[in-house]
């Protein structure tokens, strides 16, 4: 940027009823910025106007929150952290009903994280994607691998297929996403068009294939949802016929997925500044609707395939990864490592 140039700033605007659609759902939304390192946490405030919380994580992706909201998983450049709720439900922390704080952080190196879950067994789960395989965290090494795509023949830190997302099922990992088949270095990039695939991790069988740069599989009722990111469509995969049945299409380059309700919550990011994205369909697709690629949050009625809500994110943030939906609270915040207050903040267990 050139000196004296103006920082771009950032403006988070949501449409007219999507505080109304968040009262509603009686819950709050958190999502990670990627390039710009932010995670935000999206509420309300006690007037009903839009509560906007904001935290630095460096290169924050992957994020993962359990049903209780008690727990919130980050993955960062080099980190994997926890942050556990602080205040109990029903008091408040600076008019804020959920207090996250950093409580424990595994350092990985930088194994570029994307999905995170957790297990039946309270183990967190996550996608590898540079050694191509899902592990779990390590008390003595950067990571412990638990299962790789059949056709991977060697785990190494060449991110060959661009694995990126997962799907659980009863507290294990059911299905995976990849970009392609690829079983050499960086070889996804190859197959960004058509060469994504959905894996059975329970049986190694592709159960879909042709698709465009798939994210975020989700199992939700009864449904395998997941992001046709390169053309653009929001849709679910028919396990029977093999075929991936798009519900709507999202302007923008889809990464994150929840669901609340009777509604899916995509997270969209502008088409990036450099040809990365020129040879995806989606370009076109954007041109032929005649929109610019959007960076923010898409509400999906389930019902009709209608997108009934957004949330605009602009200025310096222009990629979205992942998107959680925080259950029962209505106003979250997090604490940083930048200021005193960390330090300051000490829980104690029951004993």
């Amino acid at each position: 940027m050139a000196a004296g140039a103006e920082q771009p700033k950032l403006e988070i605007q949501g449409t007219r009823q999507f505080t109304a659609w968040l009262a509603e759902q009686k819950a709050s939304l958190a999502f990670t910025t990627y390039q710009s390192g932010k995670v935000f946490f999206i509420g309300l405030q006690p007037d009903g106007r839009l509560s906007v919380f904001e935290r630095t994580l460096n290169r924050c992706m992957g994020m993962c929150a359990g049903p209780d909201a008690q727990t919130l998983y980050i993955s960062t450049l080099y980190q994997l952290w926890r942050f556990e709720r602080a205040n109990p439900t029903g008091q408040t922390h600076e008019g804020y009903d959920a207090l996250y704080i950093p409580q424990v952080g595994y350092v990985t190196g930088d194994l570029d994280i994307h999905d995170i879950a957790t297990g039946a067994d309270g183990r967190v789960v996550f996608v590898n994607t540079l050694f191509s395989c899902l592990a779990t965290t390590s008390d003595t090494h950067s990571f412990q691998p638990v299962w790789h795509p059949p056709f991977i023949t060697k785990l190494a830190a060449e991110d060959r297929c661009h694995l990126n997302g997962m799907a659980m099922e009863n507290g294990r990992p059911r299905y995976v996403t990849s970009v392609s088949r690829s079983d050499v270095a960086d070889g996804w990039r190859e197959k960004r068009r058509d060469g994504g695939i959905v894996i059975d991790v329970k049986t190694g069988e592709t159960v879909v294939e042709g698709l465009s740069m798939p994210h975020s599989p989700r199992l939700y009722q009864k449904k395998l949802w997941l992001l046709n990111s390169g053309t653009g469509e929001f849709g679910y995969a028919d396990l029977k016929t093999g075929r991936f049945e798009p519900v709507a299409f999202c302007p923008g380059y889809m990464r994150g997925l929840a669901f609340s309700g009777d509604f899916a919550i995509v997270g969209l990011s502008e088409s990036r500044h450099n040809k990365t994205f020129d040879d995806l369909p989606l370009k076109d697709r954007l041109a032929e609707k005649q929109v610019d690629g959007r960076c923010g949050l898409q509400v999906i009625d389930l019902r009709s395939g209608d997108a009934v809500h957004s949330l605009r994110v602009s200025g310096i943030v222009q990629e979205l990864y992942d998107v959680v939906v925080l259950a029962s609270v209505v106003r979250p915040m997090a604490l940083g490592f930048m200021s005193d207050e960390i330090r300051r903040m000490i829980t104690v267990a029951e004993s």
